[in-house]
Formats: structure tokens, sequence, C-alpha cells
């Protein structure tokens, strides 16, 4: 009846025991199945992660461990509630004498000592200071005492693991420690007014507790705080967490085949970062189950705090879900770069046998707990309500709150920066080291070679992949004739994280045989050894190739930083042409960057064949010539000589002489330094091409362009004679002739080279007349030669000597008119003036012919077209003028020869030259009634009337037509 009575007493509190029986459930004092759920799919997860990340034996330990917790958890879930206490004061003792014991005999490790050996087994004594901790504080602020008893003795127990861990040094562990305190203390219920002044003077202690700090936790917190814009350190960790999340994708990289490398890129991945792994290796579902399993686990542990009967019972459940929810926030936070990486392991997931054993020890106490307060008899009493946990539903709501956002964050990631970070990825593992193009041969009309490659190949090998593979040493040995051990010593000495050694230099038939066998990690490149048969001839024209430079580089992106580029003369101006591309082979190496496994393949594409319109027959009689008549001259070690042959109808140029010249094998690879340097300082300038580089004043040459001149403008008649003699004198100066004349017309004073006749022309003319003359055909600018480098000259006018701060004098008008004074011109120049007189058309000069390869018939280059002088139907005087030179004027030298030839001599005195010296030029086009070459030649510090250049133009043409039908003979192009 009492009881009866009682109970009827208690009726108005009938909705409170519903309440509570809702909460248990009819079944509560059965095992929480979804708590235990949770906690081994969390297990789970971490063992596949430890098994894709190519840990084997460690996902092998993980599970020995689960299965030693599990042995653990169900005995603490059948012990019974009085015991709790025993056995938290036992575990924390143990605790402190533990971590007491690491400080003096822990194994250190990167300068901290936090485990302690047993044999083999290591364990770490900080993971079960926080089972001990949780039950003495949960002992300890669930006493009948007064409250600020308990408060003291509760911060005194929980001072005495949290010194010990720092000093170890654990900051983390020991900041989760200190978390836990404080939040046991508040949801203990210790009053407000004795933890506002605790917490306030704590609050204080911070700032010097920075000080406090070791570097590398300093680097944490700077990392964390530096976030992306950190590589190195803690913010490179975070960089690599955010770069295996976004490379995870939905269901991870676990089956791809580079899956294990990139995991070694990501640090701490079976700890620290084991959540980052496990997305990046089993995708983002993975990821999300192992956040939601956490949420779970932290839940259910919130809610088994209102069952217990014993107030210490539901204190330890609420602090362990506290704890949990605390390691994933924190876990969580520091993969993704939200919160500092504090070395606090995702709970259960992360490998660490104490960790994982005292996590689920902790839950069979807490589960055990629960199981207690649902199984309680009708005659026990009620729970004490003062004793519940405060605010302990409100700080899971918060962490939950926190991992929502977190994870929120995690799949923007992914999806906003995912191309991104995975392309980083990939970038950061890929190495990849160019396979050299063979560069095109370049060949004169014919197919003559004058620049090619030595047919010596290079075999390399990747030292990391074909060095540990026997198998593929022997067999590169028997391919290249090399002894095995020669082949492994080649490999070895080269370090680690090479991408290449040279394993042998072989002849093509050998490098042949290499390629088909197609080893793995074994490449054939060509050796870089450009070769030119004809040395100093041509030197000048097809210049050389050396390494390639910055401006190289961003010029052609796709260039090797060790590619071989052209650096003068046609190897430069077509260097797009026989540089082909180079091929590359990329490699997979770690971390430590060592390669690991082949990446993508691109093979090299040979540069293509380049033919010029260069006749090397007449350019070695051109040459020759040249050289014979510079070295009859006086001042030879400081003149210069060239000579050009040209098709006056096309602008193809036959030949191109330059001289002094030098040899450009001497610019290899490899480069002979000393040859070069002396080359550099020999006289004459020989590392230019003097025919398209070099100006000089044209002397009587440049009476073509004034004869043209006045048959525009018609100053003096052209058959009107008028008188001239040994000098002109003009406002009291006198000007002389070379040679006293008599009375001349047009046609005579240019077969004569009469000077009396222009300057009187000249000035007649005026200056403008001859200048816009000249301009119309080509002089004072460039001729548009595909060659670099080429030297406009200088065609002075009135107001560009005027802006030059000097004075166009009636004398400069006279004297222009015999190719003198503000005027310099490139032998090319004076060629290409002389071929538009003798054809009424101007062309523009080239080299480049055709360009193709063996396999394949060439094609023709475009080339601008001529352009019809508009004066070029009254040109024909001028041309008669050119002819009697030859018949009976300054250029009888040619007159043997065996079809009408017109020419115009010059001489010029050239400010450059030493005193009492002159350039002797002469310009000539045959045959004269269709014309089909012209050749022009200046030699320098030469005498009068020719006698230099007269017999080099002369062997010039003379060569060209007794060979006239095999040089113009050439292979078949196709038009583009």
């Amino acid at each position: 009846m009492l009881t009866i009575e009682g109970s009827a007493a208690r009726l108005p509190r009938r909705p409170r025991r519903r309440r509570l029986r809702r909460l248990r459930g009819k079944g509560a004092g059965a095992l929480d199945l979804l708590a235990v759920l949770a906690m081994l799919v969390l297990a789970g997860l971490g063992v596949l992660n430890l098994y894709a990340i190519g840990g084997e034996s460690l996902a092998l330990h993980q599970l020995a461990t689960v299965a030693a917790g599990l042995v653990v958890f169900t005995v603490l879930w059948r012990i019974r509630p009085r015991l709790m206490n025993v056995l938290g004061w036992i575990c924390y003792a143990t605790a402190v004498l533990a971590l007491a014991a690491v400080l003096v005999v822990g194994v250190l490790v990167f300068g901290a000592r936090r485990w302690l050996a047993i044999g083999s087994l290591t364990f770490q004594p900080s993971e079960l200071a926080k089972l001990g901790l949780l039950l003495a504080l949960a002992a300890v602020l669930t006493w009948s005492r007064p409250a600020w008893q308990r408060l003291v003795i509760a911060v005194g127990l929980a001072a005495v693991p949290i010194a010990l861990v720092a000093l170890e040094p654990d900051l983390s562990t020991a900041s989760l420690l200190l978390a836990l305190t404080v939040a046991l203390l508040i949801i203990g219920r210790i009053p407000a007014r004795l933890l506002v002044p605790l917490f306030g003077g704590a609050a204080l202690l911070v700032p010097l507790a920075v000080h406090l700090l070791r570097p590398y936790q300093l680097e944490r917190l700077h990392g964390f705080t530096a976030g992306a814009e950190s590589t190195t350190g803690t913010g490179y960790a975070v960089h690599q967490a955010h770069i295996a999340v976004a490379s995870g994708g939905l269901f991870g990289q676990s089956r791809e085949p580079l899956h294990g490398l990139l995991a070694e890129y990501l640090p701490a991945h079976d700890t620290d970062f084991a959540l980052a792994s496990l997305i990046q290796q089993w995708g983002f579902v993975a990821g999300a189950v192992a956040v939601l399993a956490a949420l779970i686990l932290v839940w259910r542990l919130a809610l088994a705090s209102r069952v217990p009967r014993s107030p210490a019972g539901r204190l330890f459940c609420a602090g362990l879900a506290v704890l949990i929810g605390i390691e994933t926030v924190v876990s969580l936070g520091g993969n993704l770069g939200l919160l500092p990486v504090a070395g606090v392991p995702f709970p259960v997931l992360s490998y660490g046998g104490t960790a994982g054993v005292v996590h689920l020890a902790a839950l069979g106490i807490a589960l055990g707990a629960r199981r207690d307060g649902a199984r309680r008899r009708l005659w026990a009493p009620a729970p004490q309500r003062a004793r519940a946990p405060r605010m302990a539903r409100l700080v899971v709501v918060g962490l939950t709150a926190l991992l929502v956002v977190f994870s929120t964050y995690a799949w923007r990631l992914e999806r906003g920066q995912g191309p991104e970070l995975r392309a980083t990825g990939q970038s950061q593992m890929t190495r990849c080291f160019a396979l050299p193009a063979a560069r095109g041969t370049i060949t004169d009309r014919h197919g003559a070679v004058l620049a090619g490659d030595i047919a010596t190949e290079q075999v390399v090998g990747i030292p990391a992949l074909v060095g540990q593979n026997a198998h593929s040493q022997a067999r590169l040995a028997a391919l290249t004739g090399r002894p095995v051990a020669r082949v492994r010593a080649a490999l070895a000495h080269a370090p680690a994280t090479a991408l290449t050694a040279l394993v042998a230099t072989v002849p093509a038939a050998t490098a042949r045989r290499v390629n088909a066998a197609a080893i793995p990690g074994v490449y054939v490149t060509p050796l870089p050894r450009r070769v030119y048969p004809t040395g100093p001839l041509l030197a000048p024209v097809l210049g050389f190739v050396g390494v390639a430079t910055p401006a190289d580089l961003s010029k052609w992106p796709d260039l090797s930083a060790a590619g071989f580029v052209g650096r003068a003369g046609i190897e430069q101006e077509y260097d797009a042409i026989l540089r082909g591309v180079d091929g590359r082979q990329c490699v997979y190496v770690d971390p430590a960057g060592v390669p690991a496994a082949l990446g993508a393949y691109t093979a090299p594409i040979p540069g293509a064949s380049l033919r010029l319109s260069i006749d090397v027959g007449l350019q070695r009689a051109l040459t020759s010539e040249l050289a014979s008549a510079l070295a009859a001259e006086r001042n030879r070690r400081e003149a210069i000589a060239a000579a050009t042959a040209m098709d006056p109808r096309t602008g193809q140029v036959l030949a191109m002489a330059s001289l002094p010249s030098y040899d450009n094998n001497l610019y290899g690879p490899p480069i002979n330094q000393a040859a070069l340097l002396r080359a550099s300082q020999a006289p004459g300038a020989p590392m230019l091409e003097h025919a398209t580089q070099a100006v000089a004043p044209p002397g009587s040459t440049f009476k073509l362009v004034v004869a043209s001149a006045n048959m525009r403008h018609q100053a003096i008649p052209v058959d009107e004679v008028i008188p001239t003699g040994g000098s002109y004198t003009l406002f009291g100066h006198t000007f002389h002739n070379w040679t006293t004349l008599g009375p001349q017309n047009l046609v005579q004073a240019i077969a004569w080279s009469n000077d009396v006749y222009f300057y009187k022309l000249a000035w007649a003319l005026g200056p403008n007349n001859m200048i816009e003359t000249a301009r119309a055909l080509g002089v004072g600018q460039p001729t548009g030669i595909d060659l670099p480098g080429e030297n406009p000259g200088y065609l002075g006018t009135p107001d560009s000597v005027y802006r030059i701060r000097s004075t166009w004098y009636a004398g400069s008008t006279v004297l222009l008119g015999i190719g003198q004074g503000y005027l310099d011109v490139t032998p090319l120049q004076d060629a290409r003036w002389t071929a538009a007189v003798a054809t009424g058309r101007l062309v523009t000069p080239r080299l480049g012919l055709a360009t193709g390869s063996a396999a394949g018939p060439y094609v023709a280059l475009p080339s601008a077209p001529s352009v019809r002088l508009p004066f070029a139907g009254q040109l024909g005087p001028v041309r008669d003028g050119m002819r009697a030179a030859v018949t009976g004027g300054t250029a009888t030298v040619l007159s043997g020869l065996p079809v009408p030839v017109g020419a115009k001599t010059g001489t010029a005195e050239d400010s450059a030259a030493p005193p009492g010296t002159n350039d002797d030029w002469m310009t000539a086009a045959a045959p004269m009634s269709n014309p089909r070459i012209v050749v022009t030649a200046l030699v320098q510090n030469s005498g009068e009337g020719a006698t230099r250049a007269g017999p080099v133009v002369e062997k010039a043409l003379r060569y060209y037509l007794a060979h006239q039908a095999a040089i113009t003979a050439t292979a078949a192009a196709e038009h583009p």
C-alpha cells in the first residue's frame, strides 16, 4: 500500500516517466546496435583507407587492434556500474604513471617522447589519459560535495595529465584534454559564478602560453593563418589535403593505377589526414559516410547521457559524446584548412592501436552505463534530476552544426576548385624530359647537303625504373653491345631523382634496334651535333645553332630548356621549319622526386628539310675568285669582300659570297670556345654576312639609278651631247673626273662612267628626283631577303641630313650623282637595282626554295611577286649604256663572254677604308636581251676601274653560262 500510495502520490509526474520510457525504449537494456554499428563503420573505413594506400601490414594491424578493442568493449559493456569508479581511478592512475614514464624512457621520435615501447609493441599513454581523465572527472563532478571543492579537485586532477602531455611535447592532445575538462565542468553543473573567474583568468594567460610554443607548433599556426598562400610545412600538408579531397570525386581513385603514388603526396595519410586520404581513395561518398557515422555515434552517446541511473555514468556518456565530437570537428577542420592542423586523428578511422582500443573501451563503458540505467527495477529509486548533465545536447548540436558547415565546404571545394586542384595534383607528380627532334637538313638547289646532323644517337634510360630491372638491363646490354656491368653502372651512378642517364652512344643502325625492342624506360635521342660540310664557304649565309635562350623559350613555349635553335643565317630564319617538334616522355615521381612510373609519351616530329636556291658549284667559283681578289689587296687584313649572283626574274639567290668568313662547325655542339674567340676577334668582321650586313658607298654603280631618274624626268635629253672634260666647278668648288673625257650623251656617259656628265645630270635633276627614283629601286631599305639582321643601308635626304644636325650642300647633290656622299648600300641592294634596271621589275631576293622530307615531295616556299617599275618602259637607254660599257667602256673585262652582257663599274671613296684606298664595284646582267643572272661584287681597299671586282664577276658569269642548264635544273617542288 505504501508503494501504491507513493505511486499514486506521484501520478502528476507520469508524463516525465513516459518521456524516460520513450528515451530508453522497450529494448533499452539491450546493446545500442546503432552506436556499435557507427563505430564499426568508422573502423572498417579506416582499414579500407590503409589497404588502399598500400599499407597492407598496417591494415592487418588495424584489424587486429579493432578485434582486441571489441574484446575490451564486450568486457566493459558487461561490467557492473559500481565498479566503474574503481576502473576510472585505476585507469587515471595508470595513465599518469605511464605519462611520467614517457618523459624518462619514452621513445624519441621527431624530437618528441610520446610512446612507450614494450618489446615490439608501442603504447601511447596520452590516449589512455583521455579515458582516465574522463572517468575521474565524471566521478568527481558528481560527488555531493560543495561545488567549489568539486571544482578544485577536478582542476587539480586535470592539470596533472595535461601538464605531462604538454611536456612530451604533445600540444594537440594537451589541448584536447583541456577542452574536455572545460566541457565537463560546464555540463557537470559547476556554477557559473565559479567558472567565469576561472575561465577569465585562463584567458589572460593565453598570450603567455604562445611564447612556450615550439617552432613546429608555431609553424602550424602560421600555416593555418597563411591558408592557401603557404606551400611549405603545415600549409603544404593542407594544400595536399585539398588536392586529395578534390581528386577523390564521388567514388575515389582506389581503382586507378597511380592511386598509391597519389597517396604518398598527402602527409600523415594514415593518421592526421586519414579522412582526406579516405576521400581521395574511396570518394566523397565514403567521406560523408565517415562523418555521418561519427555524428550518429556522438548523438547516440548524447542521448544515452539521460539514461544511466548513476550520475557519473550520465556525465561520462555526455563527456564521451563531447570528446568524440571535438575530435571529429578538429580533424575534419584541420583536413580542410578551416582549423589549425592540431595532430588530432579522426576517431577510430585514423591508424593507431592505442587510440582504437581506448575509443572502443570508452564506448563499452558508456553503453554499459546506458544498459544499467535501462534495466532499473520498479522498486529502484528514480534517477537524481539534480545530477543530470547540463547543456550536453546543446554542445552536441553546436558540434553537429560545425560538422555540417565543414562538410558543405568540402563539397563546394570539390565542385568549385576540383578541376584546378586535380590538375595541380597531376602536375606536382609529373616530370617530363624532352626527346629531341632531329633537325632538318639544308641542301642546295640540287640536294647537296649544306647542313645536317651526324648519324649518332644516344641511348638513355630512366635510372629509377631500368636500374631496378635486371631483365631490361640484360636486353639493353645485348642490343648496345655493352657489358651488363657497364650498363648497370651507368644507371647506378645517376642520382635517384634523375630522369635520364646516358647508357651509350651508338650508330643509327643500333639505335633502330633499341627502338624496336621498346624496353620500358629506355629511349633513343639524337646526339645534338650539327655539321656543315661546306664550312666557311657558306657559314655567313647558313649561320649556326645554339642552346635556347630565355627569349627563345618565351617565344616557343614547347621548346625544351636544353633545346637548340638557329642562332644566325638560314638556321635562324627557318628555325621553325628545321627544328621540328621535340617529343616528350613524362614520368610520375614520388614526393622525393624519384621516378615511380611511366607517364604520357609524345613521339618527336623530325624537322623538315630545306632546299635553298644556292648552287654549290657557282658558290665555289664565286668565292674562290673573290678570295683571290681580296688576297691581292695591300691592306687585305682589314678589307672585306662580298659578291652575289641572283636570278633577276625570280629573286632566287644562286650564290652569295662573304669574306673573310668563319667555320660554323666551331659552334658544335660542343662549342670550340678558343677557336670561336679567335674568329670573332679576327679583322674584317668574319662573323658578318657582308653581302647583306656590310654597307659602303656604291660609287659609279649608282649611276644606273641616276640615269633611271633622268629617264623619268628628262632633265637632260638622252641623245644630247654635253661637254664634260676633266672636272666640274660649282659655286667655286671643283669636282674632278676620273679621267678627262670628251663630250658625251647619256649612253656614252654610262659606258665610260663619266663623272662630270653625272655631276651635271645630278644638279639638273635635283636631289628629290634622284631620291624618289632611288627609293623606287629599293635603295636605303631592306631588300626583304630571308636572312636575319639585314642592313637597310642609308639614303640621305636634305630633311634627314638636317635632322642629324648636318647640312645638305649643293655639293651633296652633285656627289649623289656618282654614288658618294650621304649614301651607303649593301652589295645585295646594288644587285637588286641592277636587276630592276635590266628587267623593269623589282624582285625580292630569297634563298629558301622549298621544304619537304625524304618521305614526301618538296613544297615550294611562298615568295613575293616581282613589282613592275612605273618607268620600266623608259629604261632602254640605260640598258644600252650598260651594254656599251662592256663592248667599249669600263667593263670590257666581260666582253669575251659567250652572250651579250651589260654592266656597270664603280670606284668609291670609303671613309671606313684606310686612306688612299678605294672600294671596287662591278655589277652585271646577262644575257642583256633577256637577263637570267645578275652578279654584283665588292672588293674593299682596291684600285680603280673594277681591277679586282671585274674578274670576280667575269668568272662567275662564265661558270654560270657554262653550267646554266645544270644550275637551273631543280628538283620538282609542289606549290602551296
